[in-house]
């Protein structure tokens, strides 16, 4: 079984190899630690003079990586956790963003920011945030987040060595020990990918009916949204067709909006509160360009803080329950042929 920290790690280890402009920089990265989550294990064995460890300064850490890319280098940043991303987001917003344009396009930033996001670990309030979203919307930072699908590390291969604009590359941690599931071989589900360098993947149940209804996802919910289809096929005979998304910002609705125009139906899934959040987004975008004819929810995590103690968490987290809750909700008619 190949998980998704092999895929990324062998990815880093595939980049380092294949390019001495790519440097990797971190808090505790060197071996035999690795990092917090182990996806830098083995890089500074292999690749010593380009692996360096760094004080606990996330401002520090980006700001760094943001002068090597201006200098014609490849960095790759990881902050051990999300959380603690509000302490580099001067660097992130007001340089790394902001420098291409400044400059009148005579640099270019390629720096890809690695990031653990998301819940379900026990580790509280501090460390088990999912805040991406208060870097959707920057216009020059992209945002990317992996999922358990197709190639984790094809797509971390893309922003480290296709993408000369800086990449805010988002892991949840729960996706760490997960297998990586082919688009050949989804057992109950049919796949579709659509584009390139960071694809949309579209999952049905095999065989089903047309579906009436659109569920929209990215990371870690991709897998609730999965079993939530498949719920809602056996338990109620809502057949449904799940868009999931790597790229987050700046976002391609087109493969929602092909789905929407035949659903109607559009229901959003993130771990983060809804509030301000990604699935506003795609609902707006759907609502203007639909109108009353749209029936749309949001599911996310309750606005409070995530707690540490397990049951309180799940609480607060979103479930497969609140995705069932809240399709039905949106007054879903039983699928026809």
């Amino acid at each position: 079984m190949t998980t998704v920290l092999d895929e990324l790690r062998q990815s880093l280890h595939g980049c380092m190899q294949e390019s001495e402009q790519v440097i990797f920089l971190g808090e505790d990265v060197l071996d035999p630690y690795g990092g917090a989550f182990k996806a830098a294990r083995g890089l500074s064995t292999a690749y010593p003079a380009r692996v360096i460890t760094t004080p606990v300064s996330e401002a520090g850490i980006v700001g760094i990586g943001v002068g090597m890319a201006l200098r014609g280098l490849r960095p790759v940043v990881e902050i051990m956790f999300g959380d603690f991303l509000t302490l580099a987001a001067d660097q992130l917003i007001n340089h790394a963003a902001k420098l291409r344009w400044m400059s009148n396009d005579q640099v270019q930033v390629p720096l890809v920011v690695r990031t653990p996001m998301g819940g379900r670990r026990g580790y509280g309030p501090t460390h088990s945030q999912t805040l991406e979203k208060h870097f959707l919307g920057v216009p020059g930072l992209r945002v990317v987040a992996v999922c358990d699908l197709d190639d984790p590390g094809g797509l971390l291969r893309s922003a480290i060595m296709e993408d000369d604009d800086p990449v805010l590359f988002v892991e949840h941690k729960l996706l760490y020990p997960a297998a990586v599931q082919s688009l050949h071989d989804l057992g109950e589900f049919d796949g579709h990918r659509s584009g390139t360098r960071y694809p949309v993947y579209s999952i049905r149940v095999v065989g089903a009916p047309n579906p009436v209804l659109t569920l929209a996802a990215y990371g870690h919910m991709t897998d609730l949204a999965r079993k939530a289809l498949l719920r809602l096929a056996y338990e109620h005979e809502i057949f449904g067709e799940l868009v999931i998304f790597t790229q987050l910002s700046p976002v391609d609705p087109a493969p929602l909006l092909e789905s929407v125009s035949r659903t109607r139906r559009l229901l959003t899934v993130e771990e983060a509160s809804v509030a301000a959040g990604w699935g506003a987004e795609l609902v707006a975008i759907a609502a203007e360009r639909f109108g009353p004819d749209l029936r749309a929810g949001r599911v996310g995590a309750r606005q409070m803080p995530v707690p540490a103690a397990g049951p309180l968490e799940e609480a607060v987290l979103p479930g497969v329950e609140d995705i069932l809750r809240a399709a039905l909700n949106l007054g879903v008619a039983t699928s026809s042929r």
